[in-house]
């Protein structure tokens, strides 16, 4: 099928696929899970799961190191995760963020 030029979803389903996803607003409001978190805080786990480092998250913020550090800390014990992986996870499954969309510089 591939091999002829031909499509591997009838366009649609395609269709159907990307207005699902154009749908959904980038601005969203982060998921019932995160309900706890500041919105300083939902911002870091945002960057935490995009793989930055504390002092990239200070740059991009314009805070200090430690404030990051104590971010990262919250984060960690509002949502009884146990390190950095854990909140990468968590990022991912409350929807927070998704594969291949990253915030702006």
């Amino acid at each position: 099928m591939l091999a002829r030029g031909d499509a591997l979803l009838a366009q649609a389903v395609t269709r159907r696929v990307i207005e699902r996803f154009a749908a959904i607003p980038d601005e969203a409001p982060p998921p019932p899970a995160l309900a706890d978190l500041s919105s300083r805080e939902v911002e870091v786990l945002t960057l935490v799961a995009q793989v930055l480092s504390n002092a990239e998250i200070a740059d991009r913020l314009v805070i200090s190191h430690a404030t990051v550090k104590t971010h990262v800390s919250s984060v960690l014990m509002k949502l009884g995760l146990r390190d950095r992986v854990h909140a990468v996870v968590a990022a991912y499954e409350t929807g927070l963020v998704r594969p291949g969309v990253t915030t702006g510089d």
